[in-house]
């Protein structure tokens, strides 16, 4: 059960990283191009050789893609009973707090180098790691950039009460709101407000 709570956190920092993966790409990308008469494609087995960093890259930013198609689907299938909101504080800062700590900073290595590249695979290990196991794994700036918002609340059904949690939700959320959660840590929901 650990582990498939950790994946879903692993999942969660896999699209975090979209805009990293997306800044390699551009950065990194070697399509040779000619534009005489006697030019021909040099294959695609050549044109990946020349490009392994960017095709890491985009095997990533595809992956991304699908764990957020799960995460939405799975957000999607929520079912518990409504929770009502007694406390609420915005939490959006979080999402800039990872990008200019993680995203904007490990961008500016020098990835033409070998030994830059692995050192940036150790701190993307690293900081998974670290993400995954202090539970930050909802500071995400690719789900503020899909339209997720994140909220410090309480919450109370009729027979509990649950204080400081984190939820991430598409909607925008006050005092006294209907909520369906699903719990991706015991701290962490994810959210929609019931209509």
């Amino acid at each position: 059960m650990r582990f498939i709570e950790n994946w879903k956190k692993f999942e969660l920092y896999i699209v975090s990283l979209w805009l990293l993966f997306f800044l390699i790409i551009i950065i990194t990308v070697d399509i040779p191009y000619c534009w005489e008469d006697s030019c021909s494609f040099i294959g695609f087995e050549e044109l990946i050789l020349t490009n392994i960093l960017p095709s890491i890259s985009l095997f990533l930013l595809c992956a991304g893609v699908i764990f957020y198609l799960r995460f939405d689907y799975r957000l999607s299938g929520s079912k518990k009973i409504a929770s009502k909101i007694i406390k609420i504080e915005d939490y959006n800062y979080e999402h800039l707090t990872f990008l200019t700590t993680y995203i904007i900073p490990l961008i500016c290595f020098n990835l033409a180098s070998t030994r830059y590249v692995i050192a940036l695979i150790l701190l993307l290990i690293v900081i998974g790691i670290i993400y995954v196991r202090t539970d930050k794994f909802y500071a995400n700036p690719t789900l503020a950039v899909l339209g997720y918002r994140l909220y410090k609340i309480d919450i109370e059904t009729r027979t509990t009460k649950k204080e400081n949690v984190i939820l991430i939700t598409k909607d925008r959320l006050i005092l006294n709101d209907q909520i369906n959660t699903l719990d991706l840590d015991e701290k962490v929901y994810f959210a929609r407000k019931v209509q």
